[in-house]
């Protein structure tokens, strides 16, 4: 019996110095990915929290303040339904008759967008800026909803996926006309109070003490960049929050927090409209059994994962705009948690953008002093037309590609190497054009003292 019980107790042992070894190197391998993820991106900034089986793991500071970006749509979204599970709301209301005066066409005819078609981002309305304009800083919700009123839709409502953050902004407004109250005083007073999220603020905070501004990239290096917060943009992207209260939001999520009946029914039904890859609702998004959503806004990017079945979760917040690499770092992180290999951080668009604009305004410096010594007149008149070529097709391809205009891209968006870049390139043109110029000059005047 004895010899039973020193063998059970070693076991136990074993067992538990196996979980410390384990979970130990878990947290090396995270914290590698993290520092692969600076490195990479120049990000100076990241706080991480890894849910597992009701237990937390933090890495970088767990309350400093970040912007969630999107990550923002599932409070709205958890707000709308909450509204339909206490009778106030309906699926099938549509956007005219709880916002009187608000009307939409598709086709030349009038159409009615629904609360659903909201959800699920099947409005008719894209994130193009030049079709569907975001809110001046001064607009009210209820004055850019009527901005948009009369507006033509790209598709008929509830027929074709468009991710538009017009959708969540209008069910912002929503709220505000069902429930008599502001935005802001709704979402604190009825669902971050409510839920113990205490250090989830609705647009900037207050107090701005423990808040991480956000950077910029610029030439492999980063600057502090601060954006004022447009309040009628708050309810799709403008969110501030920590990694505790993320812990939080993951844990209610997962169904391990206890919160009141409204709330459990609100966050079931969400979950049932989420069976299949690729479905959106209530600003979430299901894929490979992850349920989950990013944010990203000019001067921050941010990700959340959660597994129902796993009872695992991962969010990652950042302090700049680099999308694509924060999703990598927080699937990565959610593929080590599985057992399996994390992967590599991948290149967001604007870290190439960096990169390249990089390589042009050292490419142009040095044309710009090679000037100098060109003596060629048909090299320096085919450099300034491959010089404006290249000007103009960016002028032209970018708003098309990014959906926004070349201003919006070039000062708020994009690294500022891109306009860094693209002065550099008039720059070598008005260069090459004055040489050009006095060039001609001094033939003429070396022709005119001859004769």
């Amino acid at each position: 019996m004895r010899k039973k019980s020193i063998a059970v107790i070693m076991m136990i042992m074993i067992s538990v110095c196996v979980s410390i070894r384990a979970k130990a190197e878990t947290a090396d391998t995270v914290n590698d990915l993290i520092l692969e993820f600076k490195d990479k991106t120049c990000c100076d900034s990241v706080s991480v929290v890894v849910y597992e089986k009701g237990k937390a793991s933090f890495y970088g500071d767990k309350d400093s303040l970040y912007q969630i970006g999107s990550m923002t749509k599932a409070f709205t979204g958890l707000a709308v339904e909450k509204m339909m599970i206490e009778g106030l709301l309906s699926k099938d209301d549509t956007v005219s008759d709880l916002i009187p005066g608000f009307e939409a066409f598709y086709d030349g005819k009038k159409a009615d967008i629904t609360v659903d078609d909201l959800m699920r981002q099947r409005s008719g309305f894209t994130n193009s800026e030049k079709d569907f304009p975001s809110a001046t800083e001064y607009m009210t919700l209820s004055e850019w909803v009527c901005s948009m009123s009369g507006k033509s839709l790209k598709s008929m409502p509830g027929s074709e996926y468009a991710y538009s953050n017009a959708n969540y902004n209008i069910l912002g407004a929503i709220i505000e006309r069902v429930s008599g109250m502001t935005y802001p005083e709704y979402m604190e007073n009825e669902i971050l109070k409510p839920l113990g999220l205490n250090d989830t603020y609705v647009g900037y905070p207050s107090y701005s003490g423990n808040v991480i501004e956000g950077e910029r990239l610029v030439y492999r290096n980063t600057f502090e960049y601060c954006i004022p917060v447009k309040k009628a943009c708050i309810p799709a992207g403008y969110f501030y929050s920590d990694s505790k209260d993320m812990s939080r939001w993951i844990d209610i999520w997962t169904g391990t927090a206890e919160v009141s009946p409204p709330f459990r029914s609100a966050i079931d039904n969400i979950k049932i409209r989420l069976a299949d890859d690729t479905d959106y609702y209530s600003g979430w998004e299901k894929a490979d059994d992850m349920i989950g959503h990013s944010g990203g806004t000019p001067n921050y990017s941010s990700r959340i994962v959660f597994s129902d079945n796993d009872d695992i979760g991962v969010c990652v917040l950042t302090n700049l705009n680099v999308s694509a690499s924060t999703d990598s770092l927080c699937n990565g992180i959610i593929d080590i948690v599985k057992g399996r290999d994390g992967g590599r951080i991948s290149n967001d668009v604007w870290m190439v953008f960096d990169i390249v604009f990089f390589a042009v305004t050292l490419l142009g410096i040095i044309l710009f002093a090679s000037v100098f010594w060109i003596r060629r007149k048909h090299i320096l008149i085919f450099a300034a037309i491959l010089l404006a070529l290249l000007l103009i097709t960016m002028i032209i391809l970018f708003p098309v590609i990014f959906s926004a205009p070349l201003r919006e891209i070039l000062f708020i968006w994009a690294p500022a190497s891109l306009v860094g870049g693209m002065i550099m390139i008039c720059a070598d043109i008005i260069h090459i054009c004055i040489r050009l110029f006095l060039r001609k000059n001094n033939a003429d005047s070396n022709k005119t003292g001859r004769g």
